[in-house]
């Protein structure tokens, strides 16, 4: 099984203040653009939403909702609604800023066998006063030339970065936004359409396992 950090190994960001409207029902429409995409390669087929509660000014409110949408578009007219309905009481100022889409995804092992993945990409859409931005984070070991051990794996890579990176170039078109590699963390960066090369050893990559439990 893959091993999952508790930090990405990498993320993109498209910056989509000149291409979207702000709001929730832009963030769902756009939210719905994306989840087709990332379905169509096999990475996210979205179940359940999940989003905090903020106040314009004095920021996000400890308080959390999520919501089953199993065969429910993110298009459906009804559904921002339903979101606005989870408003905690005594917060009748209380808005949604971004939501967090999860579902399964698929990844191949080393004899090209197809396992789901809870969470194997994570989709954030975010609309505030700062403005709207989508970001997908991936959080696996299947990504990368190595695992987080730190041992080569050419073809559990060969089997699954190809699709990661075809998602993202077609995001970069539904979206009309280049997206943009996120802030590396210690478990790997974003270069381009994929993540960047770990720095070999005698042929091993870095040994992260002591801080990504399997």
């Amino acid at each position: 099984m893959p091993m999952r950090a508790p930090k990405e190994s990498g993320s993109w960001t498209w910056d989509l203040d000149d291409v979207a409207e702000p709001g929730l029902e832009s963030v769902l429409e756009i939210a719905g653009r994306m989840s087709a995409v990332l379905e169509a390669h096999a990475l996210l087929a979205p179940d359940s939403l999940e989003w905090d509660w903020s106040i314009a000014g004095k920021g996000v409110l400890n308080v959390s909702c999520r919501l089953n949408i199993r065969a429910r578009p993110l298009g459906d007219p009804a559904l921002p609604d339903r979101l606005r309905a989870c408003r905690p009481t005594g917060n009748p100022q209380a808005d949604i800023g971004g939501i967090l889409v999860l579902g399964s995804g698929a990844w191949f092992d080393a004899n090209g066998v197809r396992h789901e993945e809870y969470r194997l990409v994570e989709l954030l859409v975010n609309s505030n006063e700062l403005g709207t931005w989508a970001e997908l984070s991936v959080f696996h070991d299947v990504w990368g030339q190595c695992d987080f051990r730190g041992e080569p794996q050419p073809i559990i890579h060969a089997n699954n970065a190809p699709r990661l990176a075809s998602a993202l170039r077609e995001l970069d078109q539904v979206l009309g936004v280049a997206a943009e590699p996120g802030e590396p963390t210690y478990y790997g960066r974003a270069e381009g359409y994929g993540l960047g090369a770990p720095d070999l050893i005698d042929g091993l990559g870095p040994d992260l396992t002591d801080a990504a439990p399997g």
